[in-house]
């Protein structure tokens, strides 16, 4: 008999994140023959978003609808999931690993009293045991874990475990609960959204990043339209966004954001060891720099020496012409 797993999804502006998807099919390696129940939080009908949810893997959806979880605070969303486990009583929890995931599985499993794996890179199984897999000092080693008592409570890391496939044909209900939500502590008067428009940096599987080596803020158009010609992301070292080439938001490494795409493309980065530890487990990492020296090439599978304001134009054309041929 498996587990009952309960999958916590996030989304944005109305559509669910990748991640989500991810955490159905980790729920589904830790507990192959188990229920895979899928939780979502927010304000209006979420029974679309639901469905979405059944057609990656889950069984069935409760949804939680209130005004005040329009906006993510770990109080409302706190409140509203632990109603939902008291009810539901999972042997197991998996949730993204993401801002909104490393703020609220810590108060739920204080909540619970059980411990947390947080950052899982992997599920595998071992002996008839499930171990979790996840990096530790700045990802320059990985530890194994197991559960060996209570719930299995684990926050996976995006981009690391493929989704399974959308079936259109998979059906489920999708329910709602009434939960009472006391009054909030915190008020969200207002977001005001920094960072790139378009692809999510931390979801992306194309991110091209810029370093000091972009020396300005429009240094960073080149980059912009690399990613903008492969469907990517632009990033940053945070070099560049201490000299305010870009903001904040965009800073990949120890200090930032950790990124596992399946292309990442550092423009003008020298490679530092903490800008390393947010992007070294990419899949296929292309350094361009004009140091020959540089550390970033210690780690990159592919290598340009050169001035990146004379091969990224040149990148962008052939990657271009190539969509045209194709």
């Amino acid at each position: 008999m498996g587990k009952k797993m309960l999958v916590i999804g996030e989304y944005r502006e109305g559509s669910l994140r990748n991640v989500t998807f991810e955490a159905i099919a980790a729920a589904k390696q830790i507990s192959p023959d188990g229920e895979v129940v899928g939780v979502l939080c927010g304000e209006g009908d979420l029974t679309e978003q639901g469905n979405e949810m059944i057609y990656y893997g889950a069984d069935r959806v409760i949804t939680v609808s209130d005004e005040k979880l329009k906006t993510y605070t770990s109080e409302g969303y706190g409140q509203a999931i632990k109603a939902v486990l008291d009810d539901e009583s999972p042997e197991g929890i998996v949730m993204g690993h993401t801002a909104v995931g490393k703020d609220l599985t810590p108060k739920l499993a204080s909540k619970l009293e059980t411990g947390l794996i947080s950052d899982v890179t992997e599920v595998s199984s071992e002996g008839g045991n499930i171990i979790f897999t996840r990096p530790i000092y700045s990802g320059k080693a990985f530890e194994k874990k197991m559960i060996t008592d209570g719930i299995v409570f684990a926050t996976i890391r995006p981009n690391n475990i493929a989704s399974l496939e959308r079936d259109d044909s998979r059906s489920g209900e999708v329910t709602t609960k009434d939960v009472d939500i006391a009054d909030l502590r915190t008020l969200i008067k207002d977001i005001i959204r920094k960072g790139s428009e378009g692809v999510d940096l931390s979801e992306s599987k194309v991110i091209v990043a810029g370093g000091r080596g972009v020396k300005s803020a429009e240094g960073f158009e080149p980059l912009e339209e690399l990613a903008e010609v492969l469907g990517g992301a632009v990033g940053a070292s945070r070099g560049a966004c201490d000299a305010g080439y870009c903001d904040y938001s965009l800073q990949i490494g120890q200090t930032g954001k950790v990124v596992t795409p399946d292309l990442y493309i550092a423009a003008g980065i020298s490679g530092a060891i903490q800008h390393l530890a947010g992007m070294s487990n990419s899949k296929v990492i292309v350094a361009i720099n004009k140091d020959p020296e540089a550390n970033i090439f210690n780690v990159a599978d592919y290598g340009i020496v050169g001035d990146l304001f004379e091969v990224v134009p040149k990148l962008i054309e052939e990657i271009k012409q190539i969509k045209v041929n194709a």
